[in-house]
């Protein structure tokens, strides 16, 4: 009985609070301004922070009593933060304590949160004229104002026990014809009693959920019941995963931080890939269609996969030795790389004239001047090829502004550079002849001469060339010994010609080199 009379008087406290405030003026400066009906405002004052979700967004700007029976305390709040002034028909207002003291704020939550996809809610009505004019209405369905700890403590010290039980005495009188007003002092008295019946109004709403619930839950569960060692077991599993994600949650965070630019590049992606997949529909259709081939060939393969495993093998060991040389072989391959990269100008200007050769003919060209050259000093007769080219090896040859030595620019037959040669001059270039040959030096034959036709009677010395030199130069072979001079010494042997006898001239009309440079002899 004691706990109900407490109750009552606190019930009753609370609405003779709610009729008692201080007169203020609803403008004031601010950009977003909400008033605010509460039942009362007990120790809220001007000035004091109004919060939402603990950040400081604005001031209480004044306290008005609206003019309705019985009489209401009306909040003006003045929201000064920007992203916060967008109250709308679910926001929520209540009076908290702000210190022991006693000082009051506001917390506010400006809308309820709502599924995605699921409209807002319309904004707070503006008040049109009379007090308050354009702020916006929050009515005080959606205030609350929680009793005080100190408020109930106060009740169970003297004199105010007694007090409240006089006025528990008196409170049957008081509101006999009070009884739907009393009703909803007490509703709005406790935010509680507000939200249990919001609750049982949506359980009520739900009830045939709630038996499809009550039935379902016989048949979720009697599975878990009878697999109760396996669900024990994903939890302990799950304790593992926990374990191993708290161990990685540097890298998970990183994660997370790529995560929206990858969900960003996924959507053209994906949208790509739908394209891919609605063009390859008709591949697709086809490969069904020879699905029976193609598991054949897949069947088939099989013998030839079982034959290639020794040359992947040898293959992988072919890579362990290879792996060490190409990394050995770096720095080769950057040498080759560099090498390359400074002969790619050569190798242009190389392939800009192979091209141009190739397209002009300018290869053929050259192939056909050697062969034309070859064949123009290449001789061929009965003794083999030879070589058309002419020996000069005189005097005349060095570069003179005088005439000398017998030099002279008049190559008649009277007059030849070779008429005028001494003995000593012609050994000379004898003897530079068969050094510029890689020949020894030639000797000279006794002094006896044989006269000249055709060069003005000029006597010159035959000469003896060593190796058959002679008999090459003047175009004769050299005849077969036979078994009479065979050998020196042997009975009826001809003597053998030596160094002081003079060789005939060539009876062939082909005349020997030194005939043509010397002029033939006797």
């Amino acid at each position: 009985m004691r706990r109900i009379a407490v109750g009552l008087g606190l019930v009753l406290a609370a609405a003779v609070v709610a009729t008692v405030g201080t007169g203020a003026d609803g403008g004031g400066g601010g950009d977003y301004k909400v008033r605010a009906i509460f039942d009362n405002a007990v120790s809220v004052i001007q000035g004091e922070d109004v919060k939402i979700a603990g950040v400081k967004v604005g001031k209480i700007d004044s306290l008005d009593i609206t003019p309705q029976t019985p009489p209401k305390a009306a909040v003006v709040l003045n929201i000064t933060k920007a992203g916060f002034t967008d109250f709308r028909q679910d926001a929520n207002c209540t009076i908290r304590p702000q210190s022991l003291i006693g000082e009051k704020f506001v917390e506010c939550v400006p809308t309820q949160a709502k599924p995605v996809g699921s409209p807002q809610s319309p904004p707070l009505p503006t008040i049109k004229h009379g007090a308050g004019k354009g702020q916006h209405l929050l009515p005080v369905t959606n205030t609350s104002t929680p009793v005080d700890i100190d408020l109930i403590n106060d009740v169970l010290r003297q004199p105010y026990a007694q007090r409240l039980s006089i006025i528990l005495d008196e409170l049957g009188t008081g509101v006999a014809g009070q009884g739907a007003a009393l009703n909803q002092t007490i509703r709005r008295a406790n935010p509680a009693l507000q939200q249990t019946d919001r609750v049982l109004k949506i359980l009520a709403n739900q009830n045939r959920v709630l038996a499809d619930l009550a039935t379902n839950s016989d048949t979720v569960l009697a599975p878990l019941a009878r697999d109760r060692q396996q669900v024990a077991d994903q939890f302990g599993q799950a304790n593992v995963v926990a374990t191993a994600t708290a161990e990685r949650g540097a890298d998970l965070e990183r994660v997370l931080a790529r995560l929206p630019t990858f969900l960003r590049q996924l959507r053209p992606t994906l949208a790509r890939l739908g394209g891919l997949s609605d063009q390859a529909t008709p591949v697709l259709a086809d490969l069904g269609s020879q699905a029976h081939s193609i598991d054949n060939l897949i069947v088939q393969l099989g013998p030839f996969s079982r034959a290639a495993l020794p040359a992947l093998r040898t293959l992988g060991q072919a890579a362990d030795i290879g792996g060490p040389a190409l990394v050995h072989s770096r720095p080769t391959i950057r040498d080759l790389r560099t090498f390359a990269r400074n002969a790619r100008p050569l190798a242009a200007n190389g392939a800009a004239l192979l091209s141009s050769l190739q397209r002009t003919g300018g290869i053929e060209r050259l192939l056909d001047y050697i062969f034309y050259q070859v064949t123009a000093i290449n001789g061929f007769d009965q003794f083999g090829h030879y070589l058309r080219a002419a020996l000069i090896v005189n005097l005349c040859t060095t570069y003179a502004t005088t005439p000398a030595g017998g030099c002279s620019a008049n190559f008649s037959a009277a007059t030849s550079s070779s008429a005028h040669l001494s003995a000593a001059q012609r050994r000379q270039l004898i003897a530079n002849a068969a050094t510029l040959a890689g020949r020894p030096a030639v000797q000279l034959s006794s002094t006896r001469t044989a006269p000249t036709s055709g060069r003005g009677g000029l006597r010159i010395p035959r000469i003896q060339l060593p190796g058959g030199l002679d008999r090459v130069l003047s175009g004769r072979r050299t005849p077969k010994p036979s078994p009479a001079t065979s050998t020196a010494g042997t009975p009826g042997a001809a003597p053998a010609p030596s160094a002081s006898t003079s060789v005939p001239a060539p009876s062939d009309p082909r005349a020997g080199l030194l005939d043509y440079l010397l002029g033939p002899s006797s």
